[in-house]
């Protein structure tokens, strides 16, 4: 019932995917926790670092599970849209990208994240996401703004939100615990009345 009441309040498809010919966005399933553990587990040295502490629990099936469930909730009410990163001709998990702390009224704007699995990284696949993904949240989400902060060492975040037309905007102290220990960050932002920037690899 809770669920029903979420879609009717938020207006939500029952579900979302995002798609080129070369990479697939949507929302994650219980079937995907092999490929998810996988490169998760592989990666752990080059994400931690970037990351909030994995809990000690992090990598169990059972917290996969629930992470599902409240994706699913969480996308059902129109707060987040969770995805999974797959490469398209063989469903190959590559990374995510989080939609978060969508806000309605006046606001109109929301917050990404995302993570890319080490061996995947540097070959432009998270660039492809976004361009993917800023067009959905401009036009099907109809929202004005988004938002995205990285570690000011994050030297390749920095590049890949400056190539799809994101806007350095300000330093945060303190902005968010990341692997432990409170962390500056630099704040980027992207409105839907910007110009389409012209990266070679136009949105």
């Amino acid at each position: 019932m809770a669920r029903s009441v979420f879609r009717f309040l938020s207006r939500q498809p029952e579900t979302v995917e995002i798609a080129s010919e070369h990479y697939l966005l949507r929302l994650p399933r219980y079937s995907d926790y092999r490929q998810w553990y996988r490169l998760r587990s592989d990666s752990r040295t080059f994400l931690e670092p970037w990351e909030p502490s994995w809990r000690t629990d992090e990598m169990t099936e059972s917290a996969f599970r629930n992470r599902v469930n409240r994706n699913e909730q969480e996308y059902a009410s129109g707060q987040a849209v969770p995805l999974l990163l797959f490469r398209k001709s063989d469903e190959t998990l590559l990374g995510g990208l989080t939609i978060g702390h969508i806000r309605r009224g006046a606001a109109q704007n929301c917050m990404i994240g995302y993570w890319m699995g080490q061996k995947y990284a540097g070959h432009g696949h998270m660039c492809g996401a976004l361009k993917l993904t800023i067009p959905y949240i401009f036009s099907t989400l109809e929202l004005h703004r988004i938002e995205a902060a990285c570690i000011p060492e994050n030297a390749r975040s920095i590049r890949l939100l400056e190539k799809v037309g994101f806007e350095r905007e300000g330093y945060l102290r303190q902005y968010l615990k990341i692997n432990g220990q409170w962390r500056d960050h630099l704040m980027f932002s992207r409105l839907a009345t910007d110009a389409v920037p012209n990266r070679n690899m136009p949105l």
